[in-house]
């Protein structure tokens, strides 16, 4: 018998495969019925680890399945182009971030092709291709139209080295997860989409998914959503200042014994302000006040409100107010596990009941009542409602991203770009430097900046930030429906045809992110009418994760990253493709390390022949995927 040799197999058949259109996805086939498997496109870092062979090589071994079991199958793939890291790259590498992201691209798409892959590539999309970015503008215009998205004063995170905002996520122990910088807390003009005006309906649509509980509990999470009721607590000595807090439990007010406001809480600045002028002596620690407010602005959210984290705080001294409930006088703090826009951004901490409010208590040494009697929410005002979820800031200040295509004149305010002059082409650039100052590099591209107003032709200027690139990726897939079409992001009619996603795979990283803005954007799609339904993924699955061979997350400063060519020249790539998916359970939050002897015993397996192979990849799939 003639030895399994897949440096002469498998290139033979990747080409044949590829001559022959093997995979080319037709709209409809007779007696057929259609159906969309879908994994997270690729970002083009430059070159593939193991780690990404795992991504998209499993979920296309079922793929695979699907069309043997009937469906004509659309199983797309494409790159999320824009992005910090192809632009630092390039800053680093003294290099134009277009050419490095475009050569990134091409190499990254053979070593896809190499694998194996099932992937139609005739539906590729690009994020950072014109004819792409040309309908993200158009879709955030849509939103603009519809009041869903405007430019306001926000409080962001801001990295002093990057030179740009930050997603709460982005930031690890106050310091920038690219660049280790540490972090700073501004206000800056940024613009933002109102993905809380879709809150309730994000919780409550996700009854109709056939996704995993862990997923669905994660969103709940992110957005927060309470049922409680505000209340007021009166200053003593002033008739001005009141603080209202939030309380899921109004019933607990008889053992609340201290106020807690977050450090960015308006009062706060009032009665500092107060101080200062020397209006009237209010705080009597000003200074050291200032002081924990200036350290808690070096603090990510999430930093602040980790499990496990010390409480700290400090007393606004000189400062009580009224329990409405029982009449006593109790102290005012301010404390950075207070959050300015969850609630009111002031609690009443009742340490009986309340486990971070116990260990602040203890910590300051600050009265804990048990016992108490419980009060009734008839008490104390009409129920509401609260949110953790914020307004979605998309506003970044680098080069590399989709331009934002409004322009602002000084008679008309913010203008749109009109429709016919889309797409705003992101310019050519020699600089691609952020400033110190906020300002996008895009600033200094004069020319393209100095534009004619649309409205009153006067002279104006265009919007030099760009949209974070979780813009780009909140619609990639139903392009992938109409790829080439020049007049529309889709046509509805093959929308239709595809639409929802039948199976998504993809990070667990991406659950409160990229999962949560895609569903947002399809719902405000689905209400302009632009889709046919309300949810855009009928099932998700987040995949495991495949460490280095010492067990630790692959990465370039480690050593540890296992590169798949080499894999590949050693063993093939139906090997490398076998291995990972034996590796273990595909749909656990798991993780696995890369083990190089193992997949010996599986290249003995496929020279014994493949027949045992086809019908171990069935029991496989039944395993992975049912």
């Amino acid at each position: 018998m003639k030895e399994y040799n897949p440096k002469e197999i498998e290139p033979k058949w990747q080409k044949k495969w590829s001559r022959d259109k093997l995979y080319l996805t037709q709209d409809e086939v007779k007696g057929k019925d259609n159906e969309y498997v879908l994994v997270e496109f690729a970002y083009p870092s430059g070159n593939l680890h193991v780690g990404h062979w795992y991504a998209f090589s499993v979920p296309d071994i079922y793929a695979r399945l699907r069309r043997m079991q009937g469906k004509n199958l659309l199983y797309p793939m494409g790159f999320d182009a824009f992005g910090l890291p192809a632009e630092n790259a390039a800053i680093k590498n003294k290099l134009n971030p277009r050419e490095w992201t475009f050569q990134n691209i091409d190499y990254m798409r053979n070593q896809l092709q190499s694998m194996g892959a099932s992937f139609d590539w005739s539906r590729e999309v690009v994020t950072a291709s014109p004819d792409y970015y040309k309908w993200t503008q158009w879709l955030f215009l849509k939103f603009l139209e519809k009041g869903l998205a405007y430019q306001s004063e926000t409080p962001v995170n801001w990295c002093p080295s990057c030179k740009t905002v930050l997603a709460n996520e982005q930031v690890v122990a106050g310091h920038c997860e690219r660049c280790d910088a540490e972090v700073e807390r501004r206000n800056m003009l940024q613009w933002n989409l109102k993905i809380t005006d879709y809150a309730d309906r994000l919780i409550d649509d996700l009854g109709s998914l056939d996704w995993p509980h862990s997923i669905k509990e994660a969103q709940k999470n992110w957005i927060g959503r309470s049922e409680g009721a505000e209340i007021e607590f009166k200053v003593v000595g002033s008739k001005e200042y009141g603080v209202r807090v939030f309380t899921t439990r109004p019933d607990t007010i008889l053992g609340a014994t201290y106020l807690v406001l977050s450090p960015e809480h308006e009062l706060v600045a009032k009665l500092l302000e107060e101080t200062r002028n020397k209006k009237q002596e209010t705080i009597k620690n000003p200074d050291e006040v200032e002081k924990y407010i200036n350290e808690t602005k070096k603090k990510s959210e999430m930093d602040r409100i980790a499990e496990g984290k010390e409480k700290t705080g400090i007393r606004l001294e000189g400062v009580t107010a009224i329990n409405p409930a029982n009449k006593e006088e109790i102290p005012v703090w301010i404390a950075d596990y207070v959050l300015p826009h969850y609630g009111t951004g002031a609690i009443m901490a009742v340490p009986a009941d309340d486990e971070r409010d116990r260990e602040f208590a203890e910590k300051f040494n600050l009265p804990i009542v048990e016992g108490y009697t419980p009060a009734g929410f008839e008490d104390f005002g009409q129920k509401t409602q609260k949110y953790k979820l914020r307004d979605w800031v998309v506003s970044r200040q680098r080069y590399w991203g989709c331009p934002i295509p409004v322009i602002h004149c000084n008679k008309c305010g913010i203008v749109p770009v009109p429709e016919k002059d889309l797409p705003v082409v992101l310019p050519e650039a020699t600089d691609y430097l952020p400033s110190d100052d906020g300002q996008s590099p895009l600033a200094k591209v004069t020319d393209w900046v100095k534009v004619k107003c649309p409205k009153c032709d006067a002279e104006a200027r265009r919007e030099t930030d760009t949209l974070d690139t979780f813009i780009d990726s909140s619609w990639y897939f139903l392009r992938y429906a109409d790829p080439k079409n020049e007049k529309e992001f889709a046509s509805k009619k093959l929308l239709k045809k595809w639409l929802p996603v039948s199976f998504y795979s993809g990070g667990a990283e991406h659950t409160t992110m990229h999962l949560l803005y895609s569903r947002f954007f399809h719902k405000v799609l689905f209400d302009l009418g632009l889709v046919n339904e309300t949810e855009p993924y009928l099932r998700r699955m987040n995949r495991s994760l495949i460490m280095g061979p010492d067990g630790q997350k692959m990465s370039k400063s480690r050593g540890n990253v296992v590169d798949p060519d080499k894999e590949v020249e050693r063993s093939g790539a139906d090997t490398i493709r076998i291995y990972l998916a034996f590796i273990g359970p595909y749909n656990e939050v798991n993780s696995y390390p890369w083990n190089p002897d193992a997949t010996v015993g599986v290249r003995r397996f496929l020279e014994r022949g493949f027949i045992c192979l086809i019908y171990v990849l069935h029991i496989f799939c039944k395993r992975s995927f049912d």
